[in-house]
């Protein structure tokens, strides 16, 4: 396969990193969801509390923006000791996700293409990551949506309205799904 060029690395980021702020605002959104007691909060013992799923989104998010900067996988950027409950991660997330994706929109087409390595499972370019990210997030924010009912507490809208929360447009209105 032949590399990518820095063109196309820009075109993907100009592409991704769209979505990426998007994953990033529902996410924050069912971070807020969360229960303030509820961190402990875990489906069956093999399952990761919800307070473990807070800090592994986002600490992940930040460890893949980090590696596309660098241009290399580091150790990943950990929230502060103090940061004790879903709130406080939530808080430490937030602050920290949009100084990175600033670096990264600033990053060239070839520092971009610049292929390095995923913890020895992948060899891709740095743009790729992106997707990889993207994908890692929804997945775990689908594990821990799911958590939300059970601990009591309102589903927001995702990508169109919930039982909980109907998703209004651009002019106001509410969506009415049709009934299936």
């Amino acid at each position: 396969m032949a590399a990518l060029q820095p063109n196309d690395a820009r075109f993907l980021l100009d592409f991704l990193l769209p979505q990426l702020k998007s994953e990033h605002a529902v996410t924050r959104r069912i971070f807020s969801a969360l229960p303030l007691d509820g961190g402990s909060y875990r489906p069956s013992p093999k399952a990761m509390s919800a307070f473990e799923l807070v800090r592994h989104i986002a600490i992940c998010d930040l460890w893949f923006l980090d590696a596309i900067i660098n241009g290399q996988f580091d150790d990943a950027a950990m929230p502060p000791a103090t940061a004790t409950t879903c709130q406080d991660v939530g808080a430490w997330y937030a602050e920290n996700f949009s100084p990175r994706v600033e670096r990264v929109q600033q990053l060239s087409g070839v520092e971009l293409a610049r292929e390095f390595d995923y913890i020895g499972l992948r060899h891709d370019p740095a743009v790729a990551y992106l997707n990889i990210a993207i994908r890692h997030t929804a997945h775990h924010r689908g594990q821990l949506s799911a958590y939300l009912r059970a601990m009591g507490a309102r589903v927001p809208a995702i990508y169109v309205e919930s039982a909980d929360e109907p998703y209004p447009t651009d002019d106001g209105s509410i969506v009415v799904p049709p009934a299936f």
